[in-house]
């Protein structure tokens, strides 16, 4: 089944993404996308809200889309097309794909993507970020396509393309873990479990950017348990960042008012270095109104855990 999209808005085509999964969702569920948690995936999904991730990546992106696919035709001579439609998966309706073309004559589909010059490593001889890895083959999935091919412009100066086989043993394991989400977390409106990555901490943050001045009581063993793992991991990195700064004091010894210092397998710089820092407490103190107009409000929560002393009996 597939629903056509040209007609649609992009608010409408925004709502349209959050009725299933779809091929950059897969990378989350599966743990290879750096930038987004499953906790943060999980809240796009069920929140009554629409929210657009508008960058200059993605717009760029966007606008060189038609580019990329004509120089995949140029240097391959395979024609492709534009398919307008959210398709669905015959069998696991939470799976939708939204493809950049089609490639004519073939089982197969062209995806596009730019990205930036520091990213060149991941393009090497047959590497594919893993994270596009997943998209094709979630896209292979719902569309019955045998083979894919990816084409990305790097830097702006940069063009490479490559070929990609469906695996259909990945294709399993894929299909259950979305499964999984889709039905255990989405249907039953259970978020997964909150993690460390950035994303989940800064969505956090948005979620109670302030509070409310109330004191709740917690489930004692969950959230103690928390809290002895924190304080066991705090001591261990006290310990260890002892440690480190005892070793660079010993290699600072040994180089001395030397500049440099070096091993068979290392170099050691030990440069100068002058920085100038602003005395924000003297400005404070004998600008105040200059200080005051150039100081930046910002809002966050720190977290402190403090032992409560029990009452003796």
């Amino acid at each position: 089944m597939a629903k056509n999209t040209s007609e649609m808005s992009r608010q409408e085509w925004l709502w349209n993404r959050k009725s299933g999964i779809g091929g950059s969702d897969s990378s989350t569920i599966l743990g290879f996308n750096a930038w987004k948690s499953p906790f943060e995936l999980y809240i796009d999904k069920t929140s009554e809200e629409v929210q657009e991730i508008d960058n200059e990546a993605i717009h760029w992106g966007n606008v060189l889309e038609d580019v990329v696919a004509e120089e995949f035709t140029r240097r391959t001579g395979k024609k492709v097309r534009r398919r307008n439609q959210t398709f669905r998966h015959p069998d696991y309706d939470f799976m939708i794909a939204n493809i950049d073309r089609d490639v004519v004559g073939e089982n197969a589909l062209l995806e596009c993507k730019t990205t930036n010059a520091f990213n060149s490593d991941a393009w090497e001889g047959e590497h594919i970020p893993p994270a596009y890895i997943c998209q094709l083959q979630h896209y292979m999935a719902v569309l019955d396509y045998e083979k894919a091919y990816i084409a990305v412009l790097i830097g702006g100066q940069k063009f490479v393309w490559k070929e990609v086989d469906r695996d259909d043993e990945f294709i399993e394991l894929m299909i259950e873990q979305e499964k999984h989400f889709w039905e255990e977390h989405v249907l039953k409106e259970i978020p997964p479990e909150i993690d460390g990555t950035k994303s989940a901490s800064e969505l956090l943050n948005k979620m109670y950017p302030e509070d409310n001045g109330e004191t709740i009581m917690l489930k004692s063993d969950d959230a103690e348990m928390l809290i002895e793992a924190i304080e066991s991991i705090k001591s261990e990195v006290k310990e260890k960042q002892s440690l480190q700064k005892e070793y660079e004091n010993k290699l600072k010894m040994m180089v001395g008012d030397a500049q440099t210092g070096v091993t068979p397998r290392f170099e050691i710089k030990l440069k100068t270095v002058k920085s100038n820092r602003l005395d924000s407490k003297s400005l404070r103190k004998e600008l105040p109104d200059i200080a005051e107009k150039y100081t930046n409000q910002s809002t966050s929560r720190r977290l402190t855990i403090k032992q409560i002393e029990q009452e003796a009996i």
